[in-house]
Order: C-alpha cells, then structure tokens, then sequence
C-alpha cells in the first residue's frame, strides 16, 4: 500500500506530523506532498526542520499573488498534484483540515480515483478533521470543508459535533471519530516547551504579557479594520500593565508596517517555530486571535482566548473552555477580554487523549 499526504501551511505540517511519525516507525509507504501554499521560511520549512519531518518528495512551489486570484490558486495546485498522482499511482490520499491545498489535493484525487483502466484500482480520499463548520459562507475555508467532505470516502471527525455536522449533510460515507490530532501534537511537544528561555528572549514575565495572532483576510486584507483592533489592544495592554507579544504573519506586516511604531505596547516580532509559539501561549495571560487551531491550543492549555471573529468552528472552545467570540467592534473585543479572564473552564478532554493519528493509523492499515 502506498499512502500520498497532501499539505503544505502551518497547521497542517503541525497536525499531520504525529501521523507522520508514525508511518515512519511503522515501515508505511508513503510520500509528501508540498503545494507552497505558505512558501516563506517561517511559515512552512522551519517546521519540516523542528519537527525533524523529511522534507516532501515533491514541492509545488505554486504561490498566491493576490486573494482575488484564488480560484486560479487552486486550479494550478490541482494541475500540479494530478500530475504527481498520475505518476504515483498512491492507494490512499490523506488530506487536512480546509485549506486551498487540502482542496485542490482532494479535487485532484477524485478527478483520476474512478478511472478505473488507469490503474486498475480506486484511489481512496481520506479528510482528517472532517466536520467541522462555522455555518458563514463567506469564509473561504468553510467552502473547502463542504467540497471535501462531500467527495471524501472515509472522513475522520474529531468529536460528536463534528459527525454530526455530517449526519446533517446526508454524507454516509464511512465516518470515524477520532479526537483531534493537534492533541497528539501537543503532548509530543511537551518536554520541548517546559522552559521559558523564549519569555527571557522577550523580556517578559510568567502571565504578565498578552499574546497575539491574526492572519485571515477578513480582518488582515482591511488596514484601517485591523489598525482599530490593534489600537484596542494596545489600550487593553496600557490599562492593564501588560505587555503584548505579536508574532506577524507576512501578509499582516506587509499591510500595515508602516503604523507598526505607533502602538507603544505591542512587540512586532517575526513568526515563531512552534515550541516556541507553545512557550508563548502556554504563559500568557491571554491571547487574542483569529486561528482555528490556536483555539483549540489555547483550550488544551487553559489560556483565555478572544477570537476576534463573528463565528468558529470549533465551538467546543467556547462551551467547555474559556473562548469568547468578540466579533471586530472596539467595545466588544473590551468586554471579551474581561469576561475571558474570568470565564471557568470546564475540561480540555473534547478533542481526544493524544490517541487520534493512532486512530487514523489503524483505519488507513485496514483499507
């Protein structure tokens, strides 16, 4: 059997590594994939390299220059994988999550799997982190989660709500859930962030910073939207004596680096390898964000989170742990702040005990 992994931005090397690692120790046949949807260094190779993952068989190398091109984006990464699954011939193709990439790898493998006199077998398309939605169509993302859900022939759910998001679609597919494998991920990397030698780098102390991310087009993409949330911060910081950490996302800083010096207490610094990121959030006071998986890495850890966001996908964050949607108004992301220091958490159990690639392993061994 030999088994193609499709991906290529942040999240997915992230989540697919435990996976990885056990096809490794396990003999598996399989290869990767690298579209070059998240080309820079920091973005994409730097976590081949911390995460000790050989590098892809074969790297697309295909960029987005502007997001109202993202149908052609797409359209090339098809192309690309296509060509590299006509000469492959894989039994099984493994996609993550809701990304351009994940995508155009699922379109691609449908497009070859049920011809047949090809090669004499049927391609199986399997999603990973199938399920999940934030009921917006405006979101890229949830567009690619419907796509691939839809046309997938075995879907691994993290949790009940995800399957049934599912259920409700009328996809009958084969359905398992499986827990989330970011929880995998997080438990491989705990003796790598017990230290703090990141909060020394940054001059800051054990929950007396806040942290933040924000990368998605909806907010990023609108410099006079994003300036007005930063500002509020930046007085959330002020009134509370609380420093504020912001790794940026390239795409962030190219859109409003030249108003970076006016927040007087907001440290811009480069994107992190992720046992760094993890140092960070995991002694924060609070972060804010716009990620889906930092939603959930901030529910693992207990941390308080504001997602400043109008939806999510993953509303475990908010019913079990301590997320709170503040949508993009001044007033709300203030009021967020407070009711997320406060909020109790119930548990971090929903998305599974670190067994979820095993989970998958074993399936994906039966096909």
């Amino acid at each position: 059997m030999k088994i193609a992994l499709i991906f290529s931005t942040r999240p997915e090397i992230i989540k697919l590594w435990p996976l990885i690692d056990i096809f490794k120790e396990k003999r598996v046949n399989f290869f990767l994939i690298d579209t070059g949807q998240h080309y820079s260094r920091n973005l994409n190779s730097i976590f081949f390299e911390k995460l000790k993952i050989n590098k892809p068989k074969y790297k697309l190398k295909i960029k987005l220059n502007r997001k109202v091109n993202e149908g052609s984006f797409v359209g090339k990464m098809i192309i690309g994988i296509e060509r590299v699954l006509i000469k492959e011939v894989p039994d099984i193709v493994i996609v993550h999550g809701d990304t351009n990439t994940s995508l155009a790898g699922a379109i691609a493998t449908k497009k070859i799997s049920n011809k047949l006199f090809f090669a004499n077998k049927k391609i199986k398309l399997v999603h990973v982190e199938a399920g999940l939605r934030s009921f917006d169509q405006t979101m890229s993302e949830e567009t690619n989660r419907i796509l691939i859900d839809h046309i997938s022939d075995i879907l691994f759910a993290p949790t009940k709500i995800d399957l049934k998001n599912l259920l409700k679609e009328n996809i009958k597919k084969k359905i398992i859930i499986s827990g989330n494998t970011i929880i995998d991920s997080l438990k491989k990397s705990h003796k790598k962030i017990k230290g703090k030698y990141i909060l020394k780098k940054n001059n800051i102390k054990y929950k007396k910073y806040i942290l933040i991310t924000l990368h998605r087009p909806e907010l990023v993409e609108y410099p006079n939207k994003l300036l007005e949330v930063l500002k509020t911060i930046n007085k959330l910081g002020k009134l509370n004596n609380l420093k504020i950490i912001f790794p940026i996302h390239p795409r962030t800083n190219n859109n409003i680096k030249k108003y970076l010096n006016k927040f007087d207490y907001i440290n811009f610094i480069k994107p992190l390898g992720y046992f760094e990121f993890l140092q960070l959030l995991k002694n924060c006071k609070i972060i804010f964000t716009d990620s889906g998986g930092i939603q959930e890495e901030a529910y693992f850890f207990k941390i308080p989170c504001v997602t400043i966001r109008n939806n999510t996908e993953r509303p475990h964050t908010i019913t079990n742990g301590k997320n709170i949607l503040s949508g993009y108004k001044n007033k709300k992301i203030i009021q967020s702040f407070y009711c997320a220091l406060k909020k109790k958490q119930l548990n971090n159990k929903v998305y599974g005990t670190g067994n979820a690639s095993k989970i998958i392993y074993k399936f994906t061994k039966s096909i």
